[in-house]
C-alpha cells in the first residue's frame, strides 16, 4: 500500500486548506516592478521641459536637439557595443524607426521650438493629453480593449490636466501650441510602438537601436546647427543638455518601455497623469514660475485618476 501510495503521489492535486491563505497572483510581483520602473520614468520625464528651458539658455534650439541625440547615440551605441548585443531582426526596424521618428527626434524637436515662445508650465498641456492619446494609439495597434471604467478615468484624468494647466496660464494659446500638438501624436505612437517592442526585446535595447538609427540625422544635424548658432555654455545649459540627454532620451526610456512591458502600454500611459504636476513643481522649483494655489487640489484628483486606471486595468488583466 505504500508503493501505490507513493507511485500515485505525484498526480494527486494539493487543496489549499478550507479558509487559509491563498496563494499570491503570479503576476503580482511583475506587476508592482513595472508600475514603479513607470513611475521612475515619469519622473525623470517630468524634468525633460525645465532641463530644455536651461540648456536654451545656452544653445540654439536646433543644436540642443542634435547634440541631445548625439550624446544619447553616443551613450547607447557604448551600452551595445560593451554588451555585444545582436543587431535587431529584420522585422523589428521599422518599429524602431517609428520610435527614433517620435520619440528620439519628433518631440525633443517639436517641443524644444515650442519652448521658444512656451512656458514649460503652458507646454504641459501636451503631458496632460499624452497619457490618453497613449492608450488611444495603443488600443489601435495592439488590439488592446481596457474596460469602459479604464476610458472614463482616463478622460477624466486628462480634462483636469488639461484644465489646470490652462487655467494656469491664464487660458491664452501661445503660437507653440502647433509644435506641441504634434509633438503630442509623434510621441504616443513612439511610445504605443516602444512598448510593444519592449516586449520581445530588452528596453534599453528598444531604446539603443533608436537612437543609433538616429546617428547619422543626428551627427548632420549638429555640425550644421553648430556653424549657425551661437553657443553661449553655462552651467544651466550643460546641465540642461547633460539631462536631456543621458536621462530624458536614453535611461528614462529604458526604465519606461522595460515598466511598460511589463504592465502593459495603456495601463502605464495613465500613469504619466502626473507628470504635468510634477513638471509644474519643477518649474516653480527651479526656473522661478508662478503656479496656481489650485495645484494641490489638481494633484489629488489627477491621483484618484491614477489609481482609478490602475484597478481597471488589473481587473481587465
Amino acid at each position: 500500500m505504500r508503493a501505490q501510495s507513493s507511485a500515485t503521489a505525484p498526480n494527486t492535486i494539493a487543496v489549499a486548506p478550507v479558509g487559509g491563505p491563498r496563494p499570491s497572483a503570479p503576476d503580482a510581483a511583475p506587476a508592482r516592478r513595472g508600475t514603479l520602473l513607470a513611475l521612475l520614468g515619469v519622473v525623470t520625464f517630468s524634468l525633460t521641459f525645465p532641463s530644455t528651458a536651461w540648456g536654451l539658455e545656452g544653445f540654439g534650439p536646433w543644436t540642443l536637439v542634435a547634440l541631445r541625440g548625439l550624446l544619447a547615440a553616443a551613450l547607447a551605441g557604448g551600452f551595445l557595443l560593451a554588451g555585444r548585443v545582436r543587431v535587431p531582426a529584420r522585422e523589428h526596424w521599422a518599429g524602431l524607426a517609428v520610435v527614433a521618428g517620435g520619440v528620439v527626434v519628433g518631440f525633443p524637436l517639436l517641443t524644444t521650438l515650442a519652448l521658444r515662445t512656451s512656458t514649460t508650465s503652458h507646454a504641459a498641456v501636451v503631458v496632460g493629453l499624452l497619457p490618453l492619446t497613449t492608450a488611444v494609439f495603443s488600443s489601435l495597434r495592439t488590439g488592446a480593449r481596457p474596460p469602459r471604467a479604464f476610458w472614463a478615468a482616463a478622460v477624466a484624468g486628462a480634462a483636469v490636466v488639461i484644465a489646470f494647466t490652462v487655467a494656469q496660464s491664464g487660458g491664452a494659446l501661445s503660437a507653440g501650441d502647433l509644435f506641441l500638438f504634434g509633438a503630442l501624436l509623434v510621441c504616443a505612437a513612439g511610445y504605443t510602438e516602444g512598448g510593444r517592442l519592449a516586449k520581445v526585446m530588452p528596453g534599453w535595447q528598444v531604446t539603443g537601436w533608436a537612437l543609433v538609427l538616429t546617428l547619422p540625422l543626428s551627427l548632420a544635424g549638429a555640425a550644421v546647427a553648430l556653424a549657425y548658432e551661437p553657443v553661449h555654455p553655462s552651467v544651466h545649459a550643460v546641465v540642461g543638455l547633460v539631462w536631456v540627454s543621458a536621462v530624458s532620451t536614453f535611461l528614462g526610456l529604458y526604465v519606461w518601455y522595460r515598466g511598460m512591458a511589463e504592465i502593459g502600454v495603456a495601463r502605464a500611459s495613465q500613469l504619466q497623469l502626473a507628470q504635468p504636476l510634477l513638471t509644474l513643481f519643477w518649474s516653480f522649483f527651479l526656473l522661478g514660475e508662478e503656479v496656481s494655489a489650485a495645484a494641490p487640489a489638481a494633484a489629488v484628483a489627477v491621483l484618484v485618476c491614477i489609481a482609478l486606471t490602475q484597478r481597471a486595468a488589473r481587473g481587465r488583466s
